[in-house]
């Protein structure tokens, strides 16, 4: 496996289960795969779960790691081709990522979405460049259009605490002060379709996403609609994803909140969110704080998302 952008990379979804829950209970059994191998993890943006999970899970199979956080301890680089670089960027990305694969066996990237050019963002240009010039696999640690290992590590939480072998599973979006990308919510719907589960996407009018990342989902735009019998509720907050109002923010409409009452609708349903969240805005204190909130558990199954990718990368070395 040369690349890792969602299901589609990985062998299968049974697979890949099947591979967590093996990585799960014996986690430094395949350290001689990373023996003497390195992992570069490349971060464009902030992250708190992203960059420790994934270290430690390279750490866990042998690996050395190396994190370089672009703009903050490296040169800022410029990304845009054909500039005129007179200005605070002092080095072009193109020197820069063959340069960094020198160094590595394996590349993390992580670089948000800008919300200004939908054309740029949803071409994955960053990304790209890191496949097309590195010349070693590289890993999205979540890009400008997915999120793959948080998914992957929500799809792995949902197998351990279901109750029915094809959960009804509520994607919902809820208000937030900032303009968000949909890498989140569009890796999220993606791996549900692809686990075969019942998805509903529940969003005010505008919000609607891809429909190469929905599929084959219910889109209702009653959020007290789509929440009734589900068995687990994931909110989110994203911008608007449709020209002409790209990355814009349409609503703050505080009603889409998760709140007690909202939950009550569902058939005792379990609270999902990747983290960090914005309390009082996508969801109340009461609600993150149940039994029933699975964050915790998420943020844990991020190591074994990232562990059995990057396996499967260093099989194929």
């Amino acid at each position: 496996m040369r690349q890792f952008l969602g299901p589609q990379d990985l062998p299968g979804i049974d697979y890949a289960l099947e591979q967590a829950r093996y990585i799960k209970q014996n986690r430094f059994a395949d350290q001689a795969l990373g023996k003497n191998k390195t992992m570069l993890l490349v971060f464009f943006n902030s992250s708190l779960r992203t960059r420790l999970s994934t270290q430690k899970a390279a750490m866990n199979l042998g690996m050395n790691t190396i994190v370089l956080d672009i703009n903050q301890g490296a040169w800022k680089l410029e990304t845009e081709r054909g500039v005129i670089m007179d200005g605070d960027k002092s080095e072009h990305i193109l020197e820069a990522i063959p340069v960094m694969g020198n160094y590595c066996d394996i590349i993390g990237v992580r670089s948000f979405a800008g919300l200004n050019d939908k054309a740029y963002d949803y071409s994955e240009t960053i990304l790209r460049q890191f496949m097309d010039y590195s010349g070693k696999p590289v890993i999205s640690m979540e890009s400008a259009t997915v999120h793959p290992m948080q998914a992957f590590a929500d799809l792995i939480t949902i197998e351990e605490h279901k109750k029915k072998a094809r959960p009804k599973v509520v994607l919902t979006w809820a208000p937030h002060p900032r303009a968000l990308p949909q890498a989140v919510p569009n890796s999220f719907a993606q791996w549900m379709n692809a686990a075969g589960y019942e998805l509903v996407v529940t969003h005010p009018k505008g919000y609607e996403l891809e429909p190469e990342f929905v599929g084959d989902a219910v889109v209702e735009y009653d959020q007290d609609k789509a929440l009734k019998g589900a068995d687990f509720v994931y909110a989110k907050n994203w911008s608007a994803c449709m020209e002409p109002h790209y990355g814009e923010i349409l609503s703050t409409d505080r009603s889409w909140t998760v709140t007690t009452e909202k939950m009550a609708l569902t058939d005792n349903a379990f609270f999902m969110h990747c983290l960090p969240v914005r309390r009082g805005m996508i969801v109340s204190d009461d609600v993150i704080e149940s039994p029933q909130s699975l964050v915790i558990p998420e943020a844990a199954n991020r190591e074994i998302s990232a562990q059995t990718v990057i396996k499967e990368v260093l099989k194929s070395l």
